[in-house]
Order: structure tokens, then C-alpha cells, then sequence
């Protein structure tokens, strides 16, 4: 029988935010991959870097954006790799487990550039907000004090995708793209480092729709999207169309960098190939969501 491929998207609260929750969540995390392999799963795995990136952009200030991106995705997929290696040998499945550098492609002409939206670093005073300006980055104003924010821009390619589809083939557990992957831009030869931080939900969507998967599994905070959130007339959802996923997106429904892009993600992923499906639940039922017994799933 064909194995199934899945693309599976770690949010930040299978990582844990400092380094020793990292240690302790990549556990957890490696039990729910574990359980998918052993449902017969061929997997790629993408994840967060939000406090990991942000803590290294503090503590390296003057280490390029795209360094702290291929620095967090080292490290986590150091922890990752190791927990995954060691779940599987204890349950006697002998498969290799390896981690990809993932350098994404964006536009520099992307309007995300003349728009930046992500925070990150640490909070800043009106004194070291004003030197950020002088070197051209952009700063906002929050309650604390003062933020870095940097764009956003949408990944076009994968630039290690052959590589990645080569190791997954060959029945291996792979981690790529992790954070949405390292921003580069493509000049001559050459890639540059961008600085920018790509939507991890949107690069996992392109990396499932370049493998050709059959799921995109997506594992946020929650075990089923909700609409008219917080509200008397909350409502779960359950399996949805894309048609219904796009009309929940038009009455925005959903809150822009964080399951907006989940929904853009899927929806976009479904409608470039056949047979596809996207599930977003968490991690605590991802196994009952890869077997559409929970979740919210788009088909």
C-alpha cells in the first residue's frame, strides 16, 4: 500500500520557549510524530522559531536577520531530530531522522516590504528606537516601549527542495523550513539573506504543495477552529469545503498572523493538486485529526 506523505507544521507550543522547555516539549512532540509514522506516514516536519529567533535577534543583535533564522532552525532541529531518533528506536522503527537548512525565495518587490507587521526582538527605549531608525529599520510604538517590526513578504521557492524530497523518498523523517524557512533573495549567483521573516504556516503550504503530500497537518493551540470567537454564539468547526473556508476568510473570521495564513496556507495547498486535505488542530489530537476523528478539516 502507498504511504501516506505528510506535511506537519509544529506551532510554537510544541517547542517550548526557552531551552530547556524546548528539551522537554520536543518529547512530546516526538511521541505525536512517532505515532503518525507508525500509522504509516512519510513526514516532513516545519515549525516555529518565534521565541527562539526573537531571543537570538536580542541576544545577537548584530547578527543578520537570515543568520538568526538559519541559527534557530539548527538548533531546534538539533533537539528535534534527537528526540525523534531516540521515539522511534523505542518503539523498534529503525529510520533516519535529518534536518534541512531551508533557504526560501521572496520577492523583493513583495508590498510586504513597504508594509512591515512582525515584531520582534526585545523591547526597546526611545533612545535606541531612534538609532534603529537611523539605520533604517523600522520600529513601532507598544505598551512597554518600543518594537522592531520587519515585513512579512510571501515564499515563492524552496530552495532545497530537492534535497528535501530526495531524503523523504528514501523513507526518511525530515525537518525543513523550519520558521518559514531563511529569507533570501535571489541576485545573479547569489542569495542574500532578506530581512524579513516568512509566515511559517505559508512556507508549510508550499513545501506540501512542492512534495505533492497528501495532508497538510497543521497544529496550533486549539482542537478545532472556532467562528465568532469568544462570543455567545461560538461555533466549532468541524470538516468545511474550501468554498466554506473561503467564506469564513471573507467575513474575517479569522485573525490575520495567526490562523488567517492557516487557512490561506490550506486552501491554497488543496486547490494546486488532487486528494488533498488540510487539518488544524493541536498537537494533543494530532493523531486523532490525521484520522479525521477531530479537528477542523478542509477538503
Amino acid at each position: 500500500m502507498k504511504r501516506k506523505k505528510i506535511v506537519v507544521a509544529l506551532g510554537h507550543k510544541a517547542l517550548g520557549t526557552t531551552l530547556p522547555e524546548q528539551k522537554a516539549a520536543v518529547k512530546r512532540s516526538a511521541k505525536v510524530i512517532a505515532d503518525l509514522v507508525a500509522a504509516g506516514a512519510d513526514i516532513v516536519i516545519t515549525h516555529s522559531n518565534a521565541p527562539q529567533f526573537g531571543k537570538m535577534h536580542t541576544d545577537y543583535s548584530a547578527a543578520p536577520m537570515s543568520v538568526c533564522s538559519a541559527m534557530s532552525e539548527g538548533y531546534i532541529g538539533y533537539d528535534l531530530q534527537n528526540a525523534i531518533r531516540a521515539e522511534l528506536l523505542r518503539r523498534g522503527i529503525f529510520k533516519t531522522t535529518s534536518t534541512i537548512l531551508t533557504q526560501v525565495e521572496v520577492d523583493p518587490y513583495d508590498d510586504a516590504f513597504n508594509n512591515p507587521v512582525k515584531l520582534i526582538g526585545r523591547t526597546l527605549t526611545k533612545e535606541e528606537a531612534d538609532a534603529e531608525e537611523e539605520k533604517g529599520n523600522y520600529v513601532t510604538k507598544t505598551e512597554d516601549g518600543y518594537r522592531r517590526i520587519v515585513a512579512a513578504p510571501k515564499p515563492q521557492d524552496i530552495v532545497e527542495i530537492d534535497s528535501i524530497r530526495l531524503l523523504l523518498d528514501a523513507g526518511q523523517v525530515v525537518i525543513a523550513a523550519g520558521g518559514g524557512g531563511i529569507p533570501v533573495m535571489e541576485q545573479g549567483i547569489d542569495l542574500h539573506g532578506a530581512s524579513a521573516i516568512i509566515e511559517k504556516d505559508l512556507s508549510s503550504g508550499l513545501l506540501a504543495q512542492e512534495l505533492n503530500a497528501d495532508t497538510l497537518l497543521i497544529l496550533t493551540s486549539v482542537e478545532k477552529v472556532s467562528l465568532n470567537l469568544g462570543q455567545d454564539n461560538e461555533e466549532y468547526l468541524n470538516t468545511i469545503s474550501v468554498d466554506d473556508a473561503k467564506k469564513y476568510m471573507a467575513d474575517n473570521q479569522f485573525a490575520p498572523g495567526s490562523m488567517l495564513p492557516k487557512f490561506e496556507a490550506g486552501i491554497s495547498f488543496i486547490e494546486k493538486g488532487d486528494n488533498r486535505r488540510t487539518i488544524i488542530t493541536d498537537i494533543a489530537h494530532a493523531k486523532d485529526g490525521y484520522f479525521e476523528k477531530t479537528g477542523t478539516i478542509i477538503k
